[in-house]
């Protein structure tokens, strides 16, 4: 009886699988004449047959087994492949998801798809089994194997090995009693028994892998001399006296051979939630570790100082390490965009070409996580809203396919992710007109590009001259600049109209523990990511005082917004006479925080604002520092909007 976590590593494994078998389809659509991809595909699905008769979903692995017959002919060059198969494919495909969930099937939608495929790909009866010629004509290729190890003791099924042998082909099936222990020493878990049989029609070393891809097995192939007899008729279900086995080969399992797998130990699955309390440990450990090296440098004593330095050591490695093993590749939610790309292309009529660059770029797994729904509209939209018809392409001399490309870098401490496409652009005169009929700016307002590209992140707002089930309700894109500043990160748009649009995500790496700048405010301490700090220079005399104008500063001839904290948090007393100012950047646009001092860097461990202060814009989080304090993190986007609505006024000056 198969365990619980035995039974978590199976879904977990069948899930991989059904996200290969996915990705497979779909780049099959896109290479449809491609016999690896057709012969990966069929490898995905003799897995999972095999796996799921395995693991006890019999029902499950019956379907897959008419899924595979179907693409057996694909394979085989009996049908080609045409956008309908992989229609029918994707849906059979969806359909595994819900045998392994224990769905069930009142309306008999699985029977219905099968019958749709097998009639897609010309077949007859593209479940059954194959019919064995009653005589072997041509010399026949002679396979033996036996089970090694602990293959029955994981569950392996001989029989079921013999039945997907016989669909093979295979012929005078013989039993091997000849390793058989006495009774009294027999192992139940143990399998002493070897088979051996003919292969009429010839098979191939691959087609064998296939069959034994989940067993550690010992086996021979032998390819029958070219005047080998004819071997007898047997019946199907007969199994003979033993014989005697061919020279033994080395056991090899046959999974590493076949899938290419990395060597045992090389990897492991560790729950998500693990994860999760080793990074909240190790967040601990970050604070606590602050703490003692604050008091070994007020004990001035120096052994203790050692220890401390050396314990803070171990702390940062243990952390990295950590923050490490949490990094989740971009490709992982990949698979989830091509088909909701290749599903709307269909709806709404208009070929799309789906581009993928930098999918090896890592970001920490709850990033991840959170990040996929944002981007899953931002490609609707850009489906719906950005392309153009064909008709509408070609007038404007583009070419029928649209093209719409997501691309991740890795840019400092940060990711940038990049989605853009080919299509119309946006049409700055309309998101005006919308944004005064709205309220959101005044007839008279006068704002930068960036600024106008900008109100189509505000809540509500929609250019859209109908309602379609994709888009254009109002809703969403305020939703996905939310989510962008609640993973501390920024949303840009740039565009050209007639030649596509372009959404510029920054993220943070991880948003668990991060380096800091920790600053004094009017006496109070705050802390900045350090990875958005540009400079830090300090304030001249002259601009020590707000002269009531646009207050910027000259940093190397280029105008920084200034962005005076005491003002913005109502601080009493009056400014330092030696003032500081924090160079920040979010995307493009930059802000100088004024603060009172700088104090030094520090490891953040961000915890959660409390919802009665989740409404604050101007924090992100907050963080413990080593004497027991808390300091405040202050908001760089946030910090950035001030800076760039002071940049806006003074462009509406001028």
């Amino acid at each position: 009886m198969m365990d619980d976590d035995m039974m978590a590593v199976f879904r977990q494994e069948a899930t991989d699988l059904i996200e290969s078998l996915e990705r497979g389809l779909l780049d099959l659509s896109d290479s449809p004449e491609d016999r690896d991809l057709i012969n990966a595909v069929f490898r995905d699905l003799h897995t999972i047959k095999g796996s799921g008769a395995m693991f006890g979903f019999a029902d499950m692995a019956a379907f897959v087994h008419a899924f595979e017959s179907a693409f057996d002919l694909l394979r085989s060059g009996k049908a080609v492949v045409t956008p309908e198969i992989i229609r029918l494919a994707l849906s059979a495909r969806d359909e595994i998801i819900g045998f392994l969930a224990d769905e069930p099937d009142p309306d008999g939608r699985r029977p219905a798809i099968l019958s749709a495929l097998e009639a897609a790909v010309g077949g007859s009866g593209v479940a059954t089994t194959p019919a064995v010629a009653a005589a072997a004509a041509p010399p026949a290729d002679r396979l033996w194997f036996r089970l090694t190890g602990n293959a029955l003791a994981l569950g392996a099924r001989p029989d079921l090995l013999l039945a997907e042998l016989r669909e093979l082909g295979a012929t005078d099936i013989r039993a091997d009693l000849s390793a058989v222990p006495p009774l009294d020493a027999l192992d139940p878990e143990v399998c002493m028994i070897g088979w051996s049989m003919s292969f009429p029609n010839r098979v191939t070393r691959e087609a064998i892998d296939n069959v034994f891809l989940f067993n550690e097995v010992e086996l021979r192939l032998e390819a029958a001399p070219a005047t080998a007899p004819a071997a007898a008729p047997v019946p199907a279900a007969q199994v003979s006296a033993a014989v005697a086995p061919p020279p033994p080969a080395a056991p090899r399992k046959a999974a590493d051979e076949a899938t290419g797998a990395d060597k045992a130990g090389a990897t492991m699955r560790v729950a998500a939630e693990r994860l999760d309390h080793l990074m909240d440990r190790v967040g601990e450990l970050v604070i606590a570790d602050a703490r003692l090296l604050q008091l070994a440098q007020q004990s001035r004593d120096p052994a203790l100082m050692a220890a401390a330095e050396e314990i803070s050591r171990l702390a940062a490695g243990l952390r990295d390490t950590t923050m490490r093993i949490r990094m989740v590749p971009v490709r992982s939610m990949v698979g989830r965009f091509r088909r909701l790309i290749h599903g709307l292309s269909e709806m709404v009529g208009k070929p799309v070409s789906f581009v993928v660059l930098g999918e090896e770029t890592e970001l920490d797994k709850t990033v991840i996580e959170q990040l996929a729904d944002p981007i899953v509209h931002m490609l609707r939209n850009s489906v719906d809203h950005g392309l153009e018809a064909p008709a509408d392409r070609a007038a404007a001399g583009k070419p029928a396919e649209g093209r719409i490309t997501l691309e991740a870098e890795q840019s400092g401490a940060e990711v940038v992710i990049r989605i853009s496409d080919d299509g119309r652009g946006l049409n700055r005169d309309r998101i005006r007109a919308k944004a005064i009929a709205n309220g959101i700016i005044g007839p008279d307002a006068i704002l930068t590009e960036s600024a106008m590209n900008a109100l189509i992140l505000e809540p509500g707002f929609s250019t859209a001259e109908a309602i379609t089930e994709i888009s254009g309700r109002g809703v969403g894109m305020d939703v996905v600049k939310k989510t962008i500043e609640g993973l501390r990160g920024s949303i840009e748009v740039q565009s050209v109209e007639g030649r596509g649009t372009t959404f510029t995500l920054r993220l943070p790496l991880t948003l668990a523990i991060i380096e800091g700048l920790l600053v004094e405010v009017a006496g109070e301490r705050f802390s900045i990511p350090l990875a958005a700090v540009q400079e830090i220079v300090e304030l001249p005399p002259d601009r020590r005082e707000e002269d009531g104008s646009a207050d910027f500063l000259d940093v190397r001839d280029r105008l920084v917004p200034l962005v005076r904290l005491r003002r913005i948090f109502s601080s009493p007393g009056t400014p330092d006479e030696f003032q500081t100012v924090v160079i920040v950047r979010a995307g493009e646009t930059r802000a100088g925080a004024v603060v009172d001092r700088i104090i030094g860097t520090n490891q953040i461990v961000i915890k959660q604002m409390s919802r009665l202060h989740s409404g604050i814009r101007a924090f992100s989080g907050a963080t413990i520092l080593g004497d027991g304090t808390v300091a405040l993190i202050l908001d760089v986007p946030h910090l950035a909007g001030v800076g760039q609505g002071v940049e806006d006024r003074r462009g509406a000056a001028a």
